[in-house]
């Protein structure tokens, strides 16, 4: 009996020890904000925003494109003239109409 009451007092130190080491490593790994999954998936969020940010960037520059050419100083004729027709539902004499579905763009 006096040599487990011994083990345990000499072992206590080293088991408590371990147990807190286990702990912190399995929440290193699998810890909810700090650990290497979590991680992984906030890389993989990055990437799909650094995406969405890219088509959003390249939507703003073809609208930009888009109204630099209705500028009143450097009128493009061209976007005018789409533009006109657009809003006032006219086409000419010579023009065949194609249409497209809604929400759908020519470009």
């Amino acid at each position: 009996m006096r040599a487990i009451k011994r083990a345990i007092n000499v072992l206590w130190v080293p088991v408590v020890f371990a147990g807190l080491c286990w702990h912190f490593a399995w929440y290193a790994v699998h810890g909810p904000r700090v650990g290497s999954l979590a991680r992984d998936a906030k890389a993989a969020e990055i990437v799909v925003a650094r995406l969405d940010l890219g088509r959003a960037e390249a939507q703003r520059d073809t609208m930009e494109r888009r109204v630099a050419g209705l500028r009143g100083d450097q009128i493009d004729r061209d976007q005018l003239d789409e533009r006109a027709r657009a809003l006032l539902n006219m086409v000419g004499k010579d023009e065949l109409v194609a249409p497209y579905g809604p929400g759908k763009q020519l470009f």
